[in-house]
Formats: structure tokens, C-alpha cells, sequence
């Protein structure tokens, strides 16, 4: 079956452009009381949009000690916390472990083996978007700017000088910030889309049931013996 072509970078940008979140609806905890006005809000969804971004290594050898932010929105706000704060890593590990709290975004595999390890918890009930679009025939790597284009019917923009900026930093400028924000708030507001999205599209291709796999001695196993006649063929031919 061939692969359904997603809008091409060109085509997005001829859409209306991303609602993004406004300033104020972007939150960068820094207090105790905002750590718990943060935990309060994020533990009490079923669905939060999520990324992380790392500060960029740019020569062999460098220690990867990222990620060093997390991301979660939802399709009202945003939240950014930097993990060097102990609140904000506390929040993150009771966030991404949380098992009814479906966390979403695109592109999650690096994050699936980094943060783990970062957060010293496992990551709980997370869903990358790119395989729901890869059921509906799109390739494996739809990204969130096609989504967006797809599901939203705008133009997302996505500036590589910031995605390779110093995350590390204990101060984000505000580009960083409102990159940071949209790179969680897409996700949220594309899977809460979603459903009216799918309800337009032909069903998706049945998953391919797998090959069971037959212990040794069974039927699998016994098929692989020779027969009778060619053990007998076998034996003769041993003897010439």
C-alpha cells in the first residue's frame, strides 16, 4: 500500500498561521507556591501535550547530561520545567510516571530512552502521535508541523536556531520560551483534534496479525523433522 504524502513544508506554510499560546499563558515555575500551582493543575489532566529539549553537544566526547527542560501543555497553557530545580524534577518524575495522565508528541523515541534515565522513573502512558498517523497510511515520521497542517489546517513553524540553542541555561530567552511552549501545546491541541480528524478519514489498515511463535517439540518443530521416506533416503544414501 502505497504511503500517503503529508503537506510538504511549502504547502503548510500557505495555511493560516499556528494559534499559539499568549505569554501569559506560559508558565516557568520558580517558587514553591508555583511549583504547587503547577502540580496541582498538571496532575488533575487526563491528556497533557510533552517534548523535552536538550542542550545541543557539538564536539566528541561532550557528557550528554540533558534533557534539561520538560515541556507539558495543555490546549489552555503551557508549562516549562527546567530540571535543575529539585521542584521541577520532582513534578516531571510524578508527571511522566503517572499512570492516567496520557502524555502525547511526535518523534518520542530519543525521549523514551533519555529521559528514563534523567528522571530515574519510567515513562507511563505515553503515546507518540507519529503512529497514529502511520495507521491512517502516513509514513512513520509525520512530525508535528504536517500534523498540524493536517488536523488544524495551520501553518507551524519550527526555527532551528532555537532548537539548537543552549537549553541548559538557567535563564530562557523568550524566543526559547515560546519555542519550548509550542512544542508542547501543538501535541495537546492536535490529539484533542483528533477525534473529529479521524471521524473524516477511510478506517486504518488492520494491524498484521504477528506469526505465533511454537515452542521446541511442537508442531512447528516436529514439521521441520524429516519424513519417513526421506530418513530412508537418508540412511541409503549414509551406506553407499
Amino acid at each position: 500500500m502505497p504511503r500517503i504524502k503529508p503537506p510538504s513544508k511549502e504547502e503548510s506554510q500557505l495555511l493560516p498561521p499556528y494559534n499559539a499560546l499568549p505569554d501569559s499563558a506560559i508558565h516557568i515555575p520558580q517558587t514553591p507556591q508555583a511549583f504547587a500551582e503547577a502540580r496541582a493543575v498538571l496532575l488533575a489532566q487526563q491528556a497533557l501535550g510533552f517534548d523535552t529539549e536538550s542542550k545541543p553537544l557539538f564536539r566528541p566526547g561532550q557528557v550528554d547530561t540533558g534533557p534539561h527542560i520538560v515541556q507539558l501543555a495543555t490546549p489552555e497553557a503551557a508549562w516549562i520545567l527546567q530540571l535543575h530545580h529539585t521542584e521541577a524534577l520532582a513534578l516531571a518524575q510524578a508527571v511522566m510516571a503517572h499512570p492516567d495522565i496520557i502524555k502525547v508528541g511526535f518523534g518520542l523515541d530519543n525521549d523514551k530512552s533519555t529521559l528514563p534515565h534523567r528522571l530515574s522513573v519510567p515513562l507511563v502512558n505515553v503515546l507518540d502521535l507519529d503512529r497514529v498517523f502511520k495507521r491512517y497510511g502516513y509514513g512513520s515520521s509525520t512530525g508535528v508541523r504536517a500534523a498540524v497542517a493536517l488536523v488544524l489546517g495551520q501553518s507551524f513553524h519550527k526555527s532551528k536556531k532555537q532548537s539548537t540553542s543552549n537549553w541548559a541555561l538557567r535563564q530562557l530567552s523568550p524566543a526559547q520560551i515560546r519555542y519550548a511552549a509550542n512544542d508542547a501545546h501543538a501535541p495537546a491541541m492536535v490529539y484533542a483534534a483528533l477525534p473529529a480528524w479521524e471521524s473524516t478519514q477511510a478506517a486504518p489498515a488492520p494491524s498484521r496479525p504477528r506469526r505465533p511463535r511454537h515452542a521446541p517439540g511442537t508442531a512447528a518443530t516436529s514439521a521441520m523433522q524429516p519424513s519417513p521416506k526421506q530418513q530412508s533416503m537418508q540412511h541409503v544414501s549414509s551406506t553407499d
